[in-house]
């Protein structure tokens, strides 16, 4: 699918099958010599057909098949190339025509090829006439229960009867598709085409009327189309709308209702075109969603560098929230926040990690505290995503003024200091040690004594006051016992995180010395790579009775890791110990409580030993060197005299 710049095409692949002898080959001679072959090969090379043959100025490459079951495979391959699929049946063979819904477009869906599919009825001339049924009537249960078709056509290579249709229909599928925007069945604009058309009325409505008056919708179509409406023709659009759907216009201009309503019209009318050369001049791709260009971020980052929002961001999303906050409640209900998002092509914290990761209110709402804490999330895990969706939600500025890229963490551990405003922190632990429990009551659920195992890691994220009223975002990400060692396989695992917590069940020797084994793990990895950070040992449960030795053993262990003394909490009892403070205050010290393992301090002792040595040896070094230049000078002088 090559592509020029802007995310423009810059040719159409259209591969060709169909059962043998069905006039493949003879249509694609055909489309590209515009005559009838007499003797064409079995299979033909890769065709094009040139920029200037259809209107649109894009060239198509038609790729010719064969039928043979030895070239199955290099079938399968062509075909996960394609634009577009054309598929032949002959009119003159009734059991071709059976095969199509019998086995081609089987095939397709087995090979998951999701590509406009164009069902070509080949050998018109060769049809029996009194052969009286339409093709309408044919192909209407096959396209009902192949939604992936896009057009039926029948033509005659031999009397050169709709063949150039065949591949314009083709072309015409792949750069102005239907399926994005319109849904057959229930006649009406998808729904991620009526988010983008809100959010073109919306960047159109320059003087926030809700509704596009005679000079909006001048500029409106210069912007598409690079031609003004006539005051004749801008009557008639709205004449039309408002015959149809009264509400489509007011006094004030067109609105969103009849906005919609004019491109549902132009579907409805074949003009497919027009409506993606508007999303397109808005910056949309074929999927509905904003191109690249218009939210990537040129910044090189190093493993252990982040992105967070800036403040001109975070603003922005204040005022945001307020716009939507309706009843003035500050917080966002479910229809509200829908709302929010309704420019945007979904609402990106549906699905995971985004789903139910941060606090909600008692009614079940989103605080701002929750707003933006969700957004800084996103920010951290996708930054491309959360620029993306400030742009949807209507932020103009320049991108690079919305995002700033942290300083390396490494050189925070240098400088004994961050200057990071959100923080990553793994919690790890053994099976029932308490980890869940802990990220829910961070964002304030309510404690569950039924266990229910972690199998994929969850989040929770929320503000974490601090002092002079400063606040910071902590991300608890837990890591199951069963993931660790896959989690820490990678280099650069712990590149990205400030601080790790290690909980344990303090009324369980086997926990707290699995949560031990689990400390040494997390240092080793983070002395091979370099990425060591912070961490604290957590006795959780501290509602149950310890066993006996669990104080002393627990000191004992951070003494030899060279961490804090362990935290003792108690996530039923509500005793947390001023613990999220106190992971946010570690984070903020990227230099202390990095754990060593003995190999570790070895390496360490060896490293200084021979710094050491060096630095004993460069100042002899330097003694013999002044005392050779000195003799030197000596005995230059002692000459000079003789």
């Amino acid at each position: 699918m090559p592509r020029g710049s802007g995310g423009h095409r810059t040719s159409v692949r259209v591969v060709v099958i169909g059962d043998r002898g069905t006039g493949k080959s003879s249509l694609i001679s055909a489309a590209a010599s515009e005559s009838f072959p007499e003797n064409v090969p079995s299979v033909l090379p890769p065709t094009r057909l040139p920029a200037d043959y259809y209107p649109d100025g894009v060239p198509v490459v038609i790729v010719d098949t064969s039928s043979s079951i030895q070239y199955k495979s290099r079938v399968a391959e062509e075909l996960q190339r394609a634009d577009a699929v054309v598929i032949t049946y002959a009119c003159d063979q009734r059991e071709t025509l059976t095969r199509l819904s019998t086995f081609w477009l089987l095939e397709l869906r087995r090979l998951e090829v999701k590509v406009p599919v164009i069902i070509v009825g080949c050998k018109l001339d060769m049809r029996d006439e009194g052969y009286h049924i339409s093709l309408e009537e044919v192909m209407a249960p096959i396209m009902q229960r192949f939604r992936e078709i896009e057009t039926c056509i029948e033509c005659s290579a031999a009397n050169l009867v709709q063949v150039p249709e065949v591949f314009y229909y083709a072309q015409r599928a792949v750069l102005h598709p239907t399926a994005p925007l319109f849904d057959q069945e229930t006649q009406t604009l998808k729904p991620r085409c009526v988010r983008a058309l809100k959010r073109i009325f919306i960047l159109c409505d320059g003087d926030e009327d809700d509704a596009l008056n005679d000079a909006e919708l001048n500029e409106f179509q210069v912007k598409c189309f690079n031609a003004p409406l006539q005051p004749a023709e801008i009557v008639g659009v709205k004449k039309v709308v408002e015959e149809k759907v009264p509400e489509g216009v007011n006094d004030f201009g067109l609105t969103l209702t009849g906005f919609l309503f004019l491109h549902a019209l132009f579907i409805e009318k074949g003009r497919l075109e027009t409506i993606w050369t508007v999303l397109r001049k808005f910056g949309y791709n074929d999927e509905i969603k904003l191109r690249e260009e218009y939210i990537s971020i040129p910044i090189k980052r190093a493993p252990d560098q982040s992105m967070e929002l800036t403040g001109e961001a975070l603003e922005f999303l204040k005022g945001v929230f307020s716009m939507f906050d309706i009843d003035n409640d500050g917080a966002l209900r479910y229809s509200e926040l829908d709302d929010l998002f309704s420019t945007a092509p979904e609402s990106p914290w549906e699905q995971a990690p985004y789903k139910d990761a941060v606090e909600k209110t008692a009614l079940d709402h989103l605080s701002l505290s929750g707003f933006l804490s969700q957004w800084d999330f996103m920010t951290l895990m996708d930054p491309a995503r959360s620029l993306a969706n400030l742009i949807y939600l209507g932020y103009n500025s320049d991108p690079a003024l919305a995002l700033r890229l942290t300083r390396r963490r490494l050189l925070d551990r240098k400088k004994k200091q961050t200057e990071r405003n959100v923080f990553k922190c793994l919690v790890f632990g053994p099976k029932k040690a308490g980890k869940t429990a802990l990220l829910k009551s961070f964002i304030g659920r309510p404690y569950s004594e039924h266990y229910f195992p972690t199998s994929a890691g969850s989040y929770a994220v929320n503000r974490v006051d601090r002092l002079r009223g400063n606040k910071k975002t902590l991300i608890l990400q837990e890591i199951p016992e069963d993931g660790v060692r896959k989690f820490l396989s990678s280099k650069e695992s712990l590149a990205a995180t400030d601080v790790a917590v290690f909980l344990y069940d303090s009324s369980d020797e086997y926990s707290m010395k699995r949560a031990a084994e689990l400390l040494v793990l997390v240092a080793r990895r983070g002395e091979e790579s370099g990425f060591g950070v912070p961490c604290l040992f957590i006795a959780a449960k501290d509602d149950l009775d310890s066993y006996p030795m669990a104080i002393k053993d627990s000191e004992m262990i951070c003494q030899d890791m060279g961490i804090h003394a362990p935290i003792s909490v108690s996530v039923k009892d509500g005793d947390m110990n001023n613990l999220f403070y106190r992971i946010v205050n570690a984070a903020e010290q990227p230099h202390v409580g990095v754990p060593e393992t003995e190999i570790g301090k070895y390496k360490k002792r060896n490293r200084q030993i021979v710094n050491n040595s060096l630095v004993f040896v460069s100042v002899s070094a330097a003694v013999t060197v002044v005392a050779l230049a000195a003799y030197r000078a000596y005995a230059t002088r002692k000459n000079a005299s003789s």
